[in-house]
């Protein structure tokens, strides 16, 4: 006995020693390139040829290192933390706009309804001169929009190009709420419908609001969409899974490195109804948190998914504090969905020579079941019980959708159209959709694919060596050649262009709460599940 004491006494002993030799290992080599990194910063500032501006050089080279990581680990300095704050607890004082500063200019993407922009006057498309005595052309730095927020009751005075006028404002900040639930509405006697778009913390409490109105109204159907909806808060998540299934049910674990950040998830409480049929609409922009309720429900066969496959991101960040009041989010641990399942879609952690982060979902996936037996699978999001196939978008209308295209057509729109039809009514006419790519062909340059830059390049770079300037004619032959391209390609994602389009026009004159009234008559996908929702047959068959 005493010698299987001795024994194990020994193998522990091993364990230890290995563990610290493996602990001051990683510490020498931290301290190593800390000394390295140091002792380069002080060179490059004592002896560069020009003078160097340490904190933008210093953050030029974290950005850089977090990035090599994944797109959700990132350094935030005193402002980065007042906007993630402000995200996550859903209120600020300010005028109340969704604004993007681009290029040195600032401008208005969206005035919210009600708020003090919009019932000052100022429009979605106003681009901001001046902030009281701040000129935007001379002002440095990213926070720019910062210079809006402020105390309520506090004024603020407004410098603002129109269509070529140059207009001034005063507008009384107050205290601007922004809701995780922006709309709620019946569909007919019996289908509720709630659109949910962020997990804050407000997340829990406006959807059981929003099911609570409904069911007054005489609810006995749900259709959940978060479609869109990027995640947030996991709290929030578990808290309104936990309004759809029991008391002391998994609803997430994490799995981290250090082992105190493992955790399983459950519902704490009663449940608000374990019996409601429930359609979720998902699709490629619903991520995280969102994906945590959706591929949960699914999970227990609480829910009936409907849409597109997710976005993918199996990932959970947690903020840390850092020195001189700067934090850092960094990644810490997957999660995992009751049946045991990570939806995480990009593989950061092998990426390939040329940066290429290569998918889970390409290699070989993982089957598990729900709670009722049905196959589910791991990676690449969460796969909808009840697919809406839809073309492929085209990278040609990803960069389209990334530019300004859109935005300033709607802006020309809005300046020629006085009024438009109710927006339960508006169905956009096919006029507008053709006029719609004239102005792309002669505002090309807006949007640029991959190949237009290098070929513009490329024309550049024959330019500076000196060829004939005849060669100009053949450039403008080939460029208008790509525009006609393009024109053609933008047609096999129409319906995608044409319902872009119509969101972004309706939110000029009804808000955002238009968008959803819109939606709510002529939306493909909420038909859709207002038609599995009615044939009860056929929703339980699904989940059986």
């Amino acid at each position: 006995m005493n010698r299987i004491k001795k024994q194990i006494g020994i193998a522990l002993l091993s364990l230890f020693i290995i563990g610290s030799i493996a602990f001051k290992s990683d510490f020498f080599e931290i301290a190593k390139q800390l000394e390295i990194y140091t002792t380069l910063f002080k060179e490059l500032d004592m002896y560069y040829i020009d003078e160097i501006n340490p904190a933008e050089l210093n953050e030029i080279a974290m950005k850089s290192m977090l990035n090599s990581l994944d797109p959700y680990t990132n350094f935030y300095d005193e402002q980065g933390i007042e906007d993630v704050n402000i995200k996550r607890s859903g209120e600020y004082g300010g005028i109340g706009a969704y604004t993007r500063y681009k290029d040195k200019r600032l401008y208005i993407l969206e005035p919210y309804k009600d708020a003090p922009a919009a019932k000052a006057g100022i429009n979605a498309g106003d681009e901001i001169l001046q902030i009281d005595d701040v000129l935007l052309k001379d002002y440095e730095g990213e926070s720019v929009g910062s210079l809006l927020r402020g105390i309520p009751e506090t004024t603020v005075e407004l410098t603002i190009l129109r269509q070529g006028k140059k207009m001034n404002f005063t507008i009384a900040r107050s205290k601007i709420e922004t809701h995780p639930v922006p709309f709620f509405k019946m569909v007919d006697d019996e289908v509720g419908y709630i659109a949910f778009v962020k997990f804050n913390k407000k997340a829990s409490a406006e959807v059981k609001k929003a099911i609570g109105e409904l069911k007054e109204k005489g609810m006995q159907k749900l259709i959940l969409d978060i479609r869109g909806n990027p995640g947030g808060l996991l709290g929030e998540a578990v808290s309104i899974t936990n309004l759809f299934i029991p008391k002391n049910k998994v609803v997430v674990t994490t799995k981290s490195k250090v082992k105190k950040w493992s955790k399983t998830y459950k519902t704490r409480k009663e449940p608000l109804d374990l019996e409601i049929p429930i359609v979720v609409l998902v699709d490629g922009r619903s991520a995280s948190a969102s994906e945590i309720v959706s591929g949960s429900l699914q999970d227990y066969d609480r829910a009936v998914i409907m849409g597109e496959r997710s976005f993918g991101k199996g990932l959970v960040q947690r903020y840390r504090k850092l020195v001189y009041g700067t934090q850092m989010k960094l990644t810490i641990s997957k999660y995992y969905t009751p049946s045991g399942r990570c939806i995480q879609e990009l593989d950061y952690t092998n990426r390939e020579p040329d940066g290429e982060v290569p998918k889970f979902s390409d290699g070989k996936v993982n089957m598990f079941k729900t709670e009722n037996g049905r196959k589910v699978y791991d990676g690449g999001g969460v796969l909808p019980d009840i697919e809406i196939e839809k073309p492929k978008t085209l990278e040609l209308t990803k960069v389209l959708y990334d530019s300004d295209a859109f935005f300033n057509f709607v802006t020309d729109y809005y300046y020629q159209n006085k009024s438009i039809t109710l927006a339960d009514k508006f169905q956009l006419e096919n006029t507008v959709y053709n006029t719609f790519k004239k102005y792309l062909s002669s505002h090309s340059d807006t949007y640029e694919t991959t190949s237009e830059v290098k070929f513009k390049a490329a024309f550049e770079l024959v330019e500076n060596d000196g060829y004939d300037k005849k060669i100009n004619k053949h450039y403008d032959l080939f460029k208008a050649a790509m525009v006609n391209e393009k024109m053609k390609h933008l047609d096999k994602n129409k319906d995608e262009i044409i319902d872009r389009l119509t969101e972004e026009i309706v939110k000029r004159y009804y808000f955002k709460e238009g968008v959803y009234k819109q939606k709510l008559s002529f939306d493909f996908t909420i038909v859709k599940a207002t038609e599995l929702l009615h044939d009860t047959k056929r929703y339980h068959k699904i989940l059986k």
